[in-house]
């Protein structure tokens, strides 16, 4: 299996944290950056509570981008149904 080595960014924002803090987010972290997610997109998803990483991967394997497929199964913010 191939280690993934994930560098801090310089720039790192205060809601999310630039690598995983568990176990669980790394194994979702590799998973995501093994089927073709950018590293940013994919530290995000990898923290996110409630990422479905299957029907992420069944929208990659029907041919949507990473970047759309995480678009499409974000999960809606607010009151105004956007996300």
């Amino acid at each position: 299996m191939t280690q993934h080595h994930v560098v801090p960014s310089a720039s790192g924002t205060a809601t999310r944290r630039p690598v995983p803090s568990t176990d669980v987010e790394a194994w979702r972290l590799r998973r995501l950056v093994d089927a073709g997610f950018p590293l940013r997109l994919a530290l995000e998803l990898a923290a996110t509570p409630g990422v479905d990483l299957h029907a992420l991967f069944a929208l990659l394997d029907r041919g949507c981008p990473p970047e759309l497929a995480a678009r499409i199964l974000a999960p809606i913010d607010g009151t105004d149904g956007r996300p």
